[in-house]
């Protein structure tokens, strides 16, 4: 059983950073696509990043580029998210997903994913 747990969400002042980090065990992690979704309160889910198993590729959604980087250690088993000149709109519940393949294939829809973590809650107050 694959299990993810997210942690470093908190509250940040607009035009500052925050480093999300997503520990998975239980499963191949070096082998799986990582992403990171996002999810304001009244919003969908939305697609924020995805890095292939060997960091080969990474995408990311348009409203996020030049300021958020996913990265991995695949010897730690974890992904991470680095966020900086955050903003109010960037406030959400971010969570972390691993899908088994090793290729980015439609990696913006939550369906995609196998696994999911439970959260974290990043806040910017403007």
């Amino acid at each position: 059983q694959v299990q993810l747990v997210e942690s470093g969400g908190g509250l940040v002042q607009a035009g500052g950073s925050l480093r999300l980090s997503c520990a998975a065990s239980g499963g191949a992690f070096g082998a799986y696509v990582m992403a990171w979704f996002r999810q304001a309160p009244g919003k969908e889910r939305e697609f924020v990043a995805a890095i292939t198993w060997a960091s080969f590729s990474t995408y990311y959604v348009d409203s996020v580029k030049g300021r958020f980087t996913i990265s991995r250690d695949n010897a730690k088993n974890t992904v991470y998210l680095q966020m900086n000149n955050l903003t109010p709109e960037d406030t959400a519940v971010y969570y972390c997903a691993a899908d088994r393949n090793s290729r980015l294939v439609r990696p913006t829809e939550t369906n995609t994913y196998d696994y999911w973590g439970q959260g974290t809650q990043v806040t910017v107050s403007s």
